[in-house]
């Protein structure tokens, strides 16, 4: 990548951060919009997702921050197999800092033993970097900002759960799912979504239930199993009366995504990362020179 190129690259990287900080991704304004419909008009839950709709449109008109806390910076990229997966590695925490300083993402990232925040949201483990090669031309580079309030609530369960009365079964997998929602309450942010994934270990299993909130809103489960049980949850988890950020009210969720990998004999874990309301994630797809072909979201 000559020296053009990889100026365009580093822009398109900055652009990237920005779109996703700022701007909602249409599918997830409009679950916001549907849930809004299902509350009853002048209720808390119709109030605070009021609220919710107003910041999504100043955080866009003003191109500033949805929420005030960056949260995890996880960047999940396939790349061509002729580029340099470290100088690339290497333009993603440049972009990183550059974004920080430009106010499109807060500071927010510290040291875990000092507690010091060098004010550039670089340092170990931030941003996270999910790189894989492929035969394509391009790049295909997403971008997740999870806060830390939902990530706080997310879980993790090892079959069988005597304390939730789940087996090794589907049934089992649903009442640990629930389970989870109800011990979230408002504090995950919700309305929320689920990424959800059966089986792994512990470290694949989460690391999948989080690629899982890459997947579009109205996507459907390639698995009709699957995609049965992310309808029930939605559904059931919406006649929990949790509502948005807590109040009370008949969305709680606006989607379930669910996977499933292989697992071991002796473990049977399931994994679930809770996405609050500001559901930040957005990709795009950019040539070799650098430059923004397509938005993904």
């Amino acid at each position: 990548m000559n020296a053009s190129s990889q100026n365009k690259m580093f822009d398109s990287l900055v652009e990237i951060i920005r779109k996703t900080s700022t701007e909602l991704p249409q599918d997830v304004i409009d679950a916001i919009e549907e849930g809004k419909k299902q509350e009853a008009q002048d209720s808390r839950g119709d109030y605070a997702m009021g609220i919710i709709q107003k910041n999504i449109g100043l955080a866009k008109v003003k191109s500033q921050p949805l929420c005030q806390d960056t949260g995890s910076i996880l960047f999940f990229i396939h790349y061509p197999k002729t580029a340099d997966a470290e100088h690339l590695g290497e333009l993603l925490r440049k972009a990183v800092a550059t974004a920080t300083e430009k106010g499109y993402l807060r500071q927010n990232s510290v040291d875990s033993i000092t507690g010091k925040n060098n004010g550039t949201n670089v340092g170990p483990g931030s941003p996270t970097l999910h790189m894989e090669p492929w035969s394509k031309d391009y790049y295909d580079i997403r971008l997740m900002l999870k806060g830390g309030g939902c990530e706080n609530v997310g879980a993790q369960y090892s079959l069988p759960d005597s304390r939730v009365g789940a087996g090794r079964d589907l049934a089992g997998v649903k009442k640990c799912i629930l389970d989870a929602v109800q011990q979230a309450q408002g504090k995950g942010c919700g309305p929320g979504v689920l990424g959800v994934t059966i089986g792994g270990d512990r470290a694949t299993g989460y690391l999948s239930s989080k690629e899982q909130l890459l997947r579009r809103m109205k996507d459907s489960n390639p698995d009709p199993v699957l995609a049965k049980l992310e309808e029930e949850v939605t559904t059931d988890a919406n006649k929990l009366g949790i509502g948005p950020m807590g109040f009370g009210g008949k969305t709680t969720l606006l989607g379930t995504k669910v996977t499933a990998l292989n697992r071991l004999p002796a473990s049977f874990f399931v994994s679930i990362s809770y996405m609050c309301w500001a559901y930040r994630r957005q990709g795009a797809n950019v040539t070799m020179d650098g430059e923004i072909k397509d938005w993904i979201y």
